[in-house]
């Protein structure tokens, strides 16, 4: 691209990100915050090396980082309702009527004992049990894009059960322990609630295996294919069998060389397996008497490895096992999201302790990763190559007087 070519397009850049910004703006009543939300949002777009608070006000030209502060800890303004906005602004540019919602949960890294939520668990991040707070968040995938847009912090009952140390960090009151799946079911119920223009719902093992939320899925009549483990229990029409045992009786020509999605070298080819399970007359049914959805177990098995993955499915009657492929490999979008809105817009580091920083300082990254995830929608659909992460097309021009420079 020709360096005009670049300087027209930070133009256009800037002129959505104004906005986007004006958008978000109307939820904050006083021009104070008004304005600090805006450059709390352009400089997690920014090139900051380390996006904490100091930082991020000499960026913005501030002599010191206390308005930002500010901003997370001291002024009114409602992080829920900036999420909403979010939300619907992905909607708004990712949306269509086949989308994925996906749910999993992300850590983030502490030192201490002070940070809301934070506790010696387990944590993929790092892939042992770490001194950590953990994140539940929902992205949306679609053809178009992919994007968070929904998040909730866990609270180990070694918080619950100690309301002085809740009420030191600043949580409300009579919070009471909820699983990261008890959490994930009220998500997505919320999410689905509010329109958002989902046929599915993804997520590993964690949330999949849970019953509970499967059955919230087809309550709310949305497909889903949800990561097991291998110890799974499935209902047949002979019986009760672990899922691992029921795959392996599969014939081998009852699997099938599919594609579960294009990745950063090409599309990523697995051997699946499918399976219909009985039917259950507790759901509306077509008018022709047959079920309007159906549930199987699916498998993946690895070509290079010959690891199997397995899944519970449950989705409207006639999906093919490329349909219910495409949704497994969607999956993966969210951890796509977590490494771009970690690297490029400050989901992580940061360095709020209490809980209502957490919520904003989340919400406000989450925002510049969605304006990132739109713009990387355009520009896939002006010709951009799909296989190289439109995120990494940034801008690094910035404005100084009447020219630009890198």
């Amino acid at each position: 691209m020709a360096i005009s070519e670049e300087i027209e397009q930070v133009g256009v850049w800037q002129a959505e990100l104004e906005s986007f910004l004006l958008r978000l703006g109307e939820r904050f009543r006083r021009r104070e915050p008004r304005l600090r939300m805006r450059d709390y949002v352009r400089d997690l777009l920014g090139p900051v090396s380390r996006k904490n608070s100091w930082q991020l006000a000499e960026y913005a030209g501030h002599a010191t980082p206390d308005g930002l502060q500010r901003l997370l800890a001291g002024c009114v303004w409602d992080a829920d309702a900036v999420r909403d906005d979010v939300r619907d602004f992905v909607a708004g540019r990712l949306g269509e009527p086949d989308g994925v919602l996906i749910v999993d949960d992300t850590g983030f890294i502490k030192k201490g004992v002070t940070s809301a939520g934070v506790s010696r668990q387990y944590t993929g991040t790092s892939g042992k049990v770490d001194n950590c707070q953990i994140g539940v968040f929902a992205a949306y995938a679609s053809s178009r894009g992919r994007a968070l847009i929904d998040r909730d912090l866990y609270l180990p009952k070694s918080w619950t059960e100690d309301p002085q140390r809740c009420a030191a960090a600043r949580i409300p009151p009579g919070r009471e322990f909820v699983t990261k799946p008890q959490i994930a079911r009220a998500m997505v119920a919320r999410l689905l609630d509010a329109g958002l223009p989902a046929a599915w719902v993804a997520a590993d093992e964690a949330y999949g295996q849970e019953f509970k939320f499967r059955r919230m899925c087809e309550s709310a009549g949305v497909g889903y294919v949800l990561a097991v483990p291998k110890s799974q229990q499935v209902r047949t029409d002979r019986g009760i069998w672990r899922i691992d045992q029921v795959i392996g009786t599969a014939p081998d020509e009852a699997w099938e060389r599919i594609s579960a999605g294009d990745g950063a070298e090409g599309p990523r080819i697995y051997d699946w397996v499918v399976g219909l399970l009985p039917y259950v007359p507790d759901f509306d049914d077509l008018d022709d008497g047959g079920p309007a959805f159906e549930r199987w177990i699916l498998a993946r098995r690895s070509l290079a490895t010959g690891e199997i993955a397995y899944y519970m499915a449950y989705g409207p009657a006639g999906t093919t096992i490329d349909d219910l492929a495409r949704v497994a490999g969607m999956r993966w979008a969210i951890e796509e999201c977590f490494g771009a809105a970690k690297n490029e817009c400050g989901l992580d580091p940061y360095e709020v302790r209490r809980w209502t920083g957490w919520y904003r300082h989340i919400t406000l990254a989450m925002a510049a990763h969605a304006f990132l995830a739109a713009q990387a929608a355009d520009a896939v659909e002006k010709g951009a190559n799909p296989n190289v992460n439109p995120l990494l097309y940034r801008c690094q021009w910035q404005r100084s007087g009447d020219s630009w420079r890198l």
